[in-house]
């Protein structure tokens, strides 16, 4: 059985991989097509749709998060594997041959995974408050025989203000290991450096342009070694990175109009999931709106319709057209505006916001913030501050990392809607010129591309395990991309798999 090398190359668009020679290389020797992702646009449900074929209201992952309603709290980021309904890629290809291995590097939802070997960002939270970079490593023995050779996963690169090219150097150095030393039918890698200046910068600007190209640096050693190796890459993004120019503060809306409702801590305010009548659960364009009751729904519907930069409000039923309704989901789910994305922030007075809202702290905000990104440049300091904070780090002293702004306005790159034109639309790349049957027949013939869900397929039918582990990449009879998975917006041609050559 081939072996094959998954890449997600987050963000990787036409105009990424125009100044990526390498990767475009690999793509001339075999083909590429665009990609129709799911709605949301985001990390954790794109993800999870390629590996099992589904669409997020068959595999529950509607969004980076949700308003775990038994829990009465909304988490972010979560990670255990079994949050994820359907079969995994992996275990399909168990079933065609019981020796089927396969590695994660990064790829999310990794906790609890059924891979053989897994590898993820688990920082070290101390008892006295301290955190600090480390990874989850299974086997468990792998962990030391990686920090050794590469030093601790680089988590202060991975996010936030002083993400860098470096954690994407450290992920592509363990994936070059694990080829060389534990060979696996199926390796997956996760390569988030196309998300940080994009959305700091926005995708047409120069610093865009600059981190495909060191992308492409760090990423041509492995696709190297894969070549040399015979293992087959398919490389595929979750999402485009669009322009950005408004955010939405669709949580002060629904407060001033007594919807939501806080709480108060030290003088600061807390959202009250509890006692809001309705809460939205931001996620870059898209947000999950909570309505405690039914009778809330047409109301809080009809004042988010009337909300500058909203484009649609989809009740359960519009959900169901897009893939979307899941219980998990919001009563309502609102997508933006081209251009527009929805900021988490529910406070009225920026002196009565949390004090998470101004540091890096993904798990306890009750949204995806992006500002996160930057130092603050209101406060001259900011750089400074930080520093000194490292300092007080290193000598085993607690700390709060106060460098995020409140003002969203910085944010220049966004994502989560459909693809609005050609620019905005993810591809998927193979080294190998075989189109798989698994694609063909998936791909509508009005769009020619190829649904994210035809993912676990792809990769199935180029290892030849397809037809034994199943008709169809979920195990189940295939079906066409739903009519809400069609780009809405800007026409554009479409787009049909390039066959080998130059572009």
């Amino acid at each position: 059985m081939r072996p094959v090398l998954l890449l997600d190359v987050v963000g990787l668009t036409a105009r990424a991989l125009a100044h990526m020679p390498r990767l475009r290389r690999l793509a001339d020797s075999g083909w590429q097509s665009e990609l129709a992702t799911v709605l949301p646009a985001v990390t954790c449900s794109v993800q999870s749709s390629m590996l099992t074929g589904l669409m997020p209201a068959e595999h529950g992952i509607v969004g980076n998060g949700w308003y775990f309603r038994e829990l009465g709290d909304v988490y972010l980021w979560r990670q255990h594997n079994r949050l994820v309904g359907g079969e995994k890629l992996w275990e399909a290809g168990r079933r065609h041959d019981p020796e089927y291995s396969a590695a994660n590097v990064c790829w999310w939802y990794a906790m609890g995974m059924t891979t053989d070997v897994t590898i993820t960002p688990r920082p070290i939270y101390h008892a006295d408050g301290r955190k600090s970079p480390d990874a989850y490593v299974r086997p468990a023995s792998l962990h030391d025989e990686l920090t050794g050779r590469f030093g601790d996963f680089p988590l202060f690169t991975y996010w936030g203000p002083t993400a860098s090219i470096a954690s994407t150097r450290w992920i592509v150095d363990v994936t070059r290991h694990l080829l060389r030393t534990r060979a696996s039918h199926l390796t997956t890698a996760y390569l988030p450096h196309l998300d940080y200046d994009l959305q700091r910068f926005g995708p047409q600007s120069p610093e865009a342009d600059r981190a495909a190209a060191d992308l492409d640096a760090a990423l041509a050693p492995l696709l190297d070694d894969a070549e040399a190796g015979g293992v087959t890459v398919v490389a595929v993004s979750e999402y485009g990175i669009a322009p950005a120019n408004r955010p939405v503060d669709i949580n002060r809306i629904l407060r001033r109009e007594g919807f939501l409702e806080v709480y108060v801590q030290d003088g600061r305010e807390q959202l009250d999931p509890w006692a809001s009548r309705a809460f939205a659960v931001a996620d870059h364009q898209v947000a999950h709106v909570y309505v405690t009751d039914p009778s809330d729904v047409a109301r809080v519907a009809d004042l988010l319709r009337e909300v500058p930069g909203v484009d649609e409000v989809l009740d359960r039923e519009a959900q169901a057209r897009y893939g979307l309704d899941h219980e998990r989901a919001g009563e309502l789910v609102v997508v933006a505006e081209p251009g527009s994305w929805f900021t988490y922030y529910y406070w009225l007075n920026d002196d009565r916001a949390p004090e998470f809202a101004r540091g890096v702290d993904i798990h306890r905000k009750p949204g995806y913030d992006p500002a996160e990104l930057f130092f603050d440049p209101a406060d001259p300091l900011a750089k400074a501050k930080a520093g000194l904070n490292l300092v007080r780090k290193k000598l085993g002293l607690r700390y709060a990392m106060g460098t995020t702004p409140l003002d969203p306005s910085y944010v220049r790159g966004t994502h989560g809607r459909l693809p609005d034109s050609a620019a905005d639309t993810p591809l998927v790349l193979c080294s190998d010129a075989r189109i798989p049957a698994a694609v063909s027949r998936w791909v509508e013939d009005d769009a020619g591309q190829v649904p994210a869900t035809a993912v676990k397929g792809l990769v199935l039918d180029l290892q030849g395990a397809l037809r034994t582990a199943g008709a169809s990449p979920a195990g189940s009879t295939p079906r066409r991309r739903p009519p809400g998975q069609v780009p809405r917006g800007t026409p554009r041609a479409p787009r049909s798999l390039r066959p080998p050559g130059p572009a």
